[in-house]
């Protein structure tokens, strides 16, 4: 398993002020579980530059299959906002799907993205914000988020920030709308921002 980067990707999804300027904004590698209001027990970690191997990392920690969700909330052209929920995929079709689709995932904030294990109910989701919520087994993901270099923290975005939907991933964004055989439901409430 490879390490997290050391330097930060080109593209990102998110800008804070440092001055007069807006650069961009990486997370620590920080885990952290929480009760929610709910009961449910989740992990939030923060995805330092966008990088996919943090969800490939966890996603390798799932049975197969699985259905994804690309919640478009914020359109540049490329469809309609809304949910687009995938047939059912092994994990070589996530495997291919994430690496196609790594960089338009990792940065540009136009969408959230889930992973959804049904045989043990288990869900992630990678968020506009660069953070990932994990349900489900959460002792295993803590050890793969471990293995990756994270430590216990408070990732989070309680700060000023800006968000990029940047035209060098239209095309990208077009494509992954026509990769799969996509569900479409409108977004609900929570998905707008």
């Amino acid at each position: 398993m490879r390490a997290l980067p050391q330097q930060r990707s080109r593209m990102h999804k998110l800008s804070i002020q440092r001055g007069d300027l807006w650069v961009e904004h990486s997370h620590p590698p920080e885990y952290q579980t929480q009760i929610t209001s709910g009961g449910t027990e989740r992990l939030v970690a923060g995805v330092p530059a966008g990088d996919s191997i943090v969800i490939k990392r966890l996603t390798a920690e799932l049975p197969a299959p699985f259905f994804l969700l690309y919640v478009l909330h914020t359109t540049r052209g490329e469809g309609e906002p809304g949910r687009y929920q995938s047939p059912e995929i092994d994990h070589a079709g996530l495997d291919r799907f994430l690496s196609s689709y790594g960089p338009l995932l990792s940065g540009d904030s136009r969408h959230d993205f889930w992973v959804y294990s049904p045989d043990i109910k288990a869900t992630l989701v990678w968020d506009r914000h660069n953070l990932l919520y994990a349900y489900g087994p959460i002792d295993e993901f803590v050890q793969a988020l471990r293995a990756l270099g994270f430590n216990e923290g408070n990732p989070n975005v309680s700060f000023g920030h800006l968000h990029h939907y940047r035209q060098e991933f239209d095309a990208d964004a077009k494509s992954l709308l026509a990769a799969l055989p996509w569900v479409y439901s409108p977004l609900r409430p929570e998905d707008e921002q």
